[in-house]
């Protein structure tokens, strides 16, 4: 499956997803591009999932109709996001199509 790291997450995140193919926004020159246009482009480039630490994504885009499936990690601060990379993992691998799915990562999370 073809997933897109927005801006903000974190890149370790990719190890953990085994069996994919992820690309950084930055590295195609999409990191500086509004949600909406950011969500277009990786849908007409054929991205399946795009993982997002941008939790108003959903408040501020329309998401109905979307092809492309969306996680939104809750936290940006990779020694909490670590702890979860197995919960992220399985809402990546059971993201459908035009799919809306977030991971909550508290602060001071535990293990999970």
């Amino acid at each position: 499956m073809r997933i897109l790291f927005d801006n903000g997450t974190p890149k370790p995140v990719a190890r953990s997803l085994t069996g994919h193919e992820i690309t950084f926004a930055r590295e195609v020159g999409w990191h500086e591009l509004e949600n909406g246009a950011l969500i277009r482009r990786a849908e007409e480039a054929g991205y399946a999932v795009l993982v997002s630490t941008d939790k108003n994504i959903r408040y501020q885009q329309n998401l109905t109709r979307r092809k492309i499936a969306i996680v939104i990690l809750g936290n940006q601060q990779w020694p909490l996001v670590r702890l979860h990379l197995n919960r992220i993992a399985a809402a990546v691998n059971a993201a459908t199509s035009g799919s809306f799915t977030e991971v909550e990562i508290p602060f001071g999370a535990t293990g999970g």
